[in-house]
C-alpha cells in the first residue's frame, strides 16, 4: 500500500528555531489512517507538531498534540458511535544514537532514552497515529454502557428449569 498520509522532515532541515506544523487529513487519508488503526472510519483527524533542534547537540525536540474523531463498535452493544479522542506528546530523537545502543541503554536501566532517527528523517503523520493509537480503548464502548453479567447457572433458576424436576411432577 502506498503511503499517502506521510510527512516525511528530513532531520537536516530542522532548525534551532522553533518550527510548528499543521497536519489535517483529507477523505482519502483518514480512510488509510482507518486501516492503519484498525477501526471502521476515521471521521477527522488533525495535528499540530513543533520541532526544535538542540544548539551543537543531536537531540532534537518534537511536541504537539492531535485529535481525531473515529467511529468505534461497542463491544457490550456492538453499535457504532463516534469518540474523539486527543493526546498531547513530547519526544526527543538523537540523530546519533543507533537501535543497538538503546538496547545498551534499556540493559543498563537508563530511563528518558531518546528516540533513534530512522533513514535521517522523521515522520510528522506516523508520529501523530501512534499518539491516537496510544489513546484507542482496547475494549470500546458507549458512554453509559456498563457490562452487566448474568450467569446461565443460576442457582435460583436451576430447580425451575432442571428438567428433572419437571419430570418428577409428572410422577405425581
Amino acid at each position: 500500500m502506498q503511503k499517502i498520509f506521510s510527512y516525511p522532515l528530513a532531520v537536516d532541515d530542522i532548525s534551532v528555531a522553533e518550527k510548528t506544523y499543521q497536519i489535517k487529513a483529507n477523505a482519502e487519508q483518514c480512510r488509510q489512517i482507518a486501516e492503519i488503526l484498525k477501526v471502521p472510519e476515521v471521521k477527522t483527524f488533525e495535528a499540530s507538531i513543533c520541532t526544535h533542534r538542540h544548539n551543537k547537540s543531536p537531540l532534537i525536540d518534537v511536541w504537539g498534540n492531535v485529535e481525531s474523531l473515529i467511529s468505534r463498535q461497542s463491544v457490550i452493544s456492538l453499535e457504532y458511535f463516534d469518540k474523539k479522542y486527543q493526546a498531547e506528546f513530547e519526544l526527543q530523537f538523537d540523530i546519533n544514537l543507533t537501535e543497538n545502543q538503546v538496547r545498551a541503554m534499556e540493559e543498563e536501566g537508563v530511563e528518558n532514552i531518546p528516540d533513534v532517527v530512522m533513514d535521517g528523517k522523521i515522520d510528522l503523520c506516523h508520529l501523530a497515529m501512534e499518539q491516537i493509537a496510544l489513546e484507542l480503548d482496547d475494549y470500546p464502548r458507549k458512554e453509559g454502557e456498563k457490562f452487566v453479567f448474568k450467569s446461565e447457572f443460576d442457582t435460583q433458576n436451576d430447580s425451575k428449569e432442571n428438567p428433572f424436576k419437571i419430570l418428577e411432577q409428572l410422577k405425581k
